[in-house]
């Protein structure tokens, strides 16, 4: 289980660009580092409780990285170091715990999360995280993303060079039914998706048991391509 120390909460004011944010911390404004370059519009809303990692260090610019917030009844992580950490032990505990796991591989021209060795399987494994919930089910991108359309391609090469291939979607909260690409923001990722799992590449969703202090991957959740 990846785990936070010292983590408060606060409540968000608002995002004057993607890598910072105003909090309030016990009544004082703070600024604080934002764990997430996409756009979590439907997350960051005004005066929604958010939950903040206070780091040490006099080189930061801020003493605090914001990690996750609350949206209704949910608690989402939206730190995106968290879901290759959980994809991890997820793999592990999948493959066993004898298998050779490493991260970070070059394959064509991308950098694959994982890669792992099972017998005599060969395995490439890409993880996305997942923040983005409508109505009980989870979605993604956020924002169209032409390197995770890269990722797909690359993927679906290694399979008919003899490799097994896993696009990883960990969905970092609790709660929802289902996970589908988001056609609606970027219909050439569903495309690309689909397609992969008609060549071969297997594609899994997990959701997380995500507390204000760390994240866990749990259980599949249905993959509605």
């Amino acid at each position: 289980m990846m785990t936070y120390d010292s983590v408060v909460k606060g409540k968000f004011i608002s995002r004057p660009n993607r890598f910072i944010a105003n909090v309030e911390i016990d009544g004082q404004k703070e600024i604080c580092h934002v764990k997430n370059t996409g756009r979590c519009k439907e997350l960051l809303t005004k005066d929604a409780a958010v939950y903040l990692q206070k780091c040490g260090g006099t080189a930061r610019k801020t003493k605090y990285d914001l990690i996750a917030v609350e949206k209704g009844d949910l608690l989402i992580n939206m730190d995106s170091s968290a879901p290759n950490k959980a994809a991890y032990e997820y793999i592990r505990k999948k493959l066993g715990e004898n298998t050779f796991i490493k991260p970070e591989m070059t394959y064509g021209h991308s950098r694959i999360d994982f890669y792992a060795e099972r017998g005599d399987e060969k395995w490439l494994i890409e993880v996305k995280g997942v923040t983005l919930e409508e109505k009980g089910r989870a979605f993604f991108p956020d924002a169209p993303t032409e390197r995770g359309l890269k990722h797909i391609n690359e993927l679906c090469k290694a399979v008919g060079e003899g490799y097994k291939a896993c696009i990883l979607f960990i969905i970092q909260m609790k709660g929802v039914k289902s996970f589908s690409p988001n056609d609606k923001t970027h219909p050439a990722f569903g495309e690309a998706l689909r397609n992969a799992a008609e060549l071969g590449v297997l594609i899994k969703a997990v959701d997380c048991i995500v507390k204000p202090y760390s994240m866990e991957a749990d259980s599949e959740v249905e993959v509605i391509l």
